[in-house]
């Protein structure tokens, strides 16, 4: 083991940081398991390969955050809303349904090719930190990841809409009768979720290459953090992100045979010893 692979841990804890937190974000107040959120993720990396062709990564970084958002809104007004007092099975069989519309528009569209994203210029090269030489791409990756987890979480504790979400993921009725627009907290929270799915698939894109199998390769991965951090915890999904992404990245190098099952075995242990996740509460 090294420097440098301790790093890939954190780069890929960081982008595990980032769609966890729009999905325990949107189960926290909604209640769905949403299993279009992988396919959100590669729309971003797919809308993030479109403008960076057009015009540059800057933008795409942009642009897939908006245009996911703009798909996230369309998730709540027509499915969520609408399922608001159907049973959690039917809500999240309508949700992998959509996933698979997504995930054949984008075939469609795109075709099924593996397609290359280059990193922005001047960051394409390394960076030497402690000794190694490491690629500076990567390192732009946590610094946004880290930027955005601090900046969420304080905006979550401090703000007006940051409290109307916190008590909405608590008890939907009572913040109704106490006057929150739980419908218009619920719309922020999807279209935030699909945002952050949208950024999360856009720093991916120059990673790990875009694909279509991408979101459905690492749903599973996600949900299983959102599990380990207490179904609904934001905090705790951004902590066990960061350290499924380590565990799992210093598996690959220990015991490369077993690394698939790292992700498992960590529910499996995290489960045992804490049946609420980490954070054990909604935050």
């Amino acid at each position: 083991m090294n420097f440098a692979q301790v790093l890939n841990g954190i780069a890929l804890g960081s982008l595990l940081m980032i769609l966890s937190s729009g999905l325990a974000m949107i189960y926290g107040l909604r209640g769905v398991t949403n299993f279009a959120h992988g396919a959100l993720y590669m729309a971003g990396a797919y809308v993030a390969y479109s403008v960076s062709t057009h015009i540059n990564f800057w933008a795409a970084l942009i642009a897939a955050p908006v245009v996911l958002a703009v798909l996230g809104a369309v998730l709540e007004l027509v499915f969520f809303r609408r399922m608001q007092h159907r049973n959690h099975i039917e809500v999240g069989l309508v949700t992998f349904g959509a996933a698979m519309v997504i995930e054949r528009v984008i075939v469609l569209i795109w075709g099924e090719r593996t397609l290359s994203v280059d990193a922005p210029s001047g960051l394409g090269g390394t960076t030497s930190i402690l000794g190694t030489d490491y690629p500076t791409y990567r390192l732009l990756i946590i610094g946004i990841a880290l930027a955005l987890a601090i900046g969420l979480v304080q905006w979550i504790r401090r703000s007006d809409v940051g409290l109307h979400i916190r008590a909405a993921s608590h008890d939907v009725e009572t913040s109704g009768i106490l006057g929150i627009n739980v419908d218009r907290v619920s719309l922020i929270v999807v279209c935030l979720g699909a945002a952050l799915a949208g950024l999360s698939g856009a720093l991916a894109a120059p990673y790990v290459s875009v694909y279509p199998a991408m979101g459905i390769s690492i749903l599973i991965t996600v949900l299983i953090v959102v599990v380990i951090g207490g179904a609904g915890s934001i905090g705790g999904a951004m902590v066990a992100g960061m350290a499924l992404g380590i565990i799992q990245t210093l598996g690959s190098v220990w015991i490369p045979s077993l690394s698939v099952l790292v992700p498992y075995v960590a529910l499996v242990v995290v489960l045992l010893w804490r049946p609420t996740g980490l954070a054990g509460k909604r935050v």
